[in-house]
């Protein structure tokens, strides 16, 4: 099928681009296991992490990530004032709230914080990049 001006997009051509992902648990092991099943998507980009929502924001003002993978309960500043401070300072990012608590009134908490989305860890890692993939290009998982 062809579109006036050439064939159209196919989805092997539009996901061509490279999510750029900031990290941010306050669990070590977590963002390690993250990054390590990231490195085998070959349109995720890690490009930082941190421990806590303070730091996560002053790395997406520095690094300007495309999606930031927040976990919603950490010491120091949490993912629901991270989300709202990255909503404003940082609006061209996506958020992603990953929390082991996964009811519906902290679901609803977060996504008016400010996030893009929540993924429950008990989902599974494809359905976290699932979602990704589906801020990252601008739509909505939930």
């Amino acid at each position: 099928m062809t579109r006036r001006g050439g064939p159209l997009p196919t989805v092997e051509n539009v996901i061509d681009a490279t999510i750029r992902l900031l990290l941010v648990d306050d669990e070590a092991r977590v963002r390690q296991g993250l990054r390590m099943c990231m490195a085998g998507e070959p349109d995720f980009d890690v490009v930082g992490e941190a421990e806590e929502g303070g730091a996560a924001v002053g790395l997406a003002a520095e690094l300007s990530p495309d999606v930031v993978v927040l976990d919603l309960r950490m010491r120091g500043l949490g993912g629901i004032e991270a989300a709202r401070a990255l909503a404003d300072l940082q609006p061209s990012a996506r958020v992603v709230v990953l929390s082991l608590q996964d009811d519906a009134n902290t679901r609803r908490e977060a996504i008016a914080s400010g996030a893009t989305a929540f993924v429950g860890k008990q989902e599974g890692i494809a359905r976290l990049f699932e979602v990704i993939r589906a801020v990252a290009c601008g739509g909505d998982s939930n």
